[in-house]
């Protein structure tokens, strides 16, 4: 979970950053929001590549734990 809210608040950051940006640099309404959320997309997929991996691994052993429970229960629920 750590790393989920680790690589979210990065995004956030970097959304951040490119929207401060780009409103110093005169973008306004709508294409300031459209243009800081490709940049900080594209910049996210370049740069966290390792924290999405860190999240990604998180997520799958999270998953894979709630599916042994679940057989666990489902094994003992079958024997009785």
């Amino acid at each position: 979970m750590r790393a989920t809210l680790y690589y979210s608040a990065l995004r956030l950051g970097l959304f951040a950053v490119a929207l401060g940006l780009l409103y110093l640099a005169g973008a306004r309404n709508i294409l300031l929001v459209g243009l800081a959320a490709v940049i900080s997309a594209i910049i996210s997929y370049l740069v966290l590549a390792r924290y999405r991996e860190a999240m990604a691994g998180s997520i799958s052993q999270r998953i894979s734990n709630a599916r042994e429970r679940l057989d666990e229960g489902a094994r003992a629920e079958d024997s009785e």
